[in-house]
């Protein structure tokens, strides 16, 4: 059995890797035929060392490969004998790789065809894009209830302005908050994390290439604007998670704007970072943007236009 996890959602994609090496540890109590792979640092000769060993008790071994799309070389050797008795076998390999991978390698094109390998391996593929909407918004509500932790809706999405798809940090301020609740109100479970409990214990990861997009947005720099919208999705992150970041950070000059220099119930830090920024527009100019970005995350939502093209029209108009 090969497995295949890759993708630039490491935190989801490790957790799936732990799943599978607790599985197999329950069943090969001993651990002592599970071994961590590093292609970037090992030769292929040393992986196929591993298989020849007779195995402790008869057990299957598995191994986890590491880093395999970063040696060209191993790929090649790999490719010839992964799916047969003279590597595989009945053993279970995984391959992992925490980031995306060149989808133009021949290693990523074999590891994806229908039925597995050239010679007919079986291998289970999993990509782990980050969440964006409903999807993140709906694991946020998972790793709430694991925590035994309730949170009011504006609190979310409070939270996940603040933090964004990055899982790794959502997991840890999910397990500070619940911290900060006192021990009876969570056995009770009668007391609600609400904004006023974000605003106070976590500090708003502010985007600093969403943030330049917005300056040059405010510099009528068109061109620069598009160009790191287009950086962003190259890299990754998904349209959809840009216009949140971009209304994100609109919301927040609109609300500084109406406040007229009074309390917004912001974190300081972000008024501080947006204040210079909110004299580039009138109020009527920040309203007529944000009903803008509504429009489109709707249009886009509904199948209407695609999401990338919507992203480049919404700069066209600022």
């Amino acid at each position: 059995m090969i497995y295949f996890l890759y993708g630039p959602d490491n935190y989801r994609s490790r957790e799936k890797l732990n799943e599978i090496v607790l599985g197999y540890k329950k069943v090969h109590k001993s651990g002592l035929n599970f071994v961590y792979f590093d292609a970037k640092e090992k030769r292929f000769d040393d992986l196929q060392n591993i298989f020849k060993v007779a195995g402790m008790f008869a057990e299957k071994k598995l191994v986890v490969i590491k880093n395999l799309f970063a040696n060209k070389k191993f790929q090649e050797d790999i490719l010839s004998v992964l799916d047969g008795p003279a590597l595989g076998g009945e053993n279970i390999i995984v391959i992992y790789e925490e980031d995306k991978v060149d989808e133009r390698l021949k290693i990523f094109k074999d590891l994806k065809k229908p039925f597995g390998l050239a010679q007919g391996g079986q291998v289970k593929c999993q990509e782990f894009e980050y969440l964006t909407g409903a999807g993140l918004a709906k694991w946020l509500n998972l790793e709430l209830q694991k925590n035994n932790v309730k949170m009011d809706s504006e609190a979310c999405n409070l939270l996940l302005n603040f933090v964004g798809n990055d899982l790794w940090q959502l997991h840890n301020e999910v397990i500070k908050l619940s911290n900060y609740l006192p021990a009876e109100a969570l056995a009770k479970a009668g007391k609600v994390i609400t904004t006023n409990d974000v605003k106070l214990l976590v500090k708003p990861k502010i985007n600093n290439d969403i943030f330049k997009t917005i300056e040059a947005l405010t510099q009528k720099n068109k061109k620069q604007a598009l160009d790191l919208i287009h950086k962003h999705i190259e890299n990754g992150d998904h349209p959809l998670y840009l216009l949140s970041m971009i209304a994100y950070q609109f919301r927040t000059l609109l609300i500084i704007k109406e406040s007229g220099g009074k309390k917004t119930g912001l974190h300081p830090f972000v008024v501080q970072k947006t204040l210079p920024l909110c004299n580039k527009f009138t109020f009527e100019e920040l309203k007529n943007i944000y009903q803008k970005i509504f429009e489109i995350d709707t249009d886009i939502k509904t199948g209407k236009i695609d999401a990338e093209l919507a992203i480049d029209m919404l700069v066209a108009q600022i």
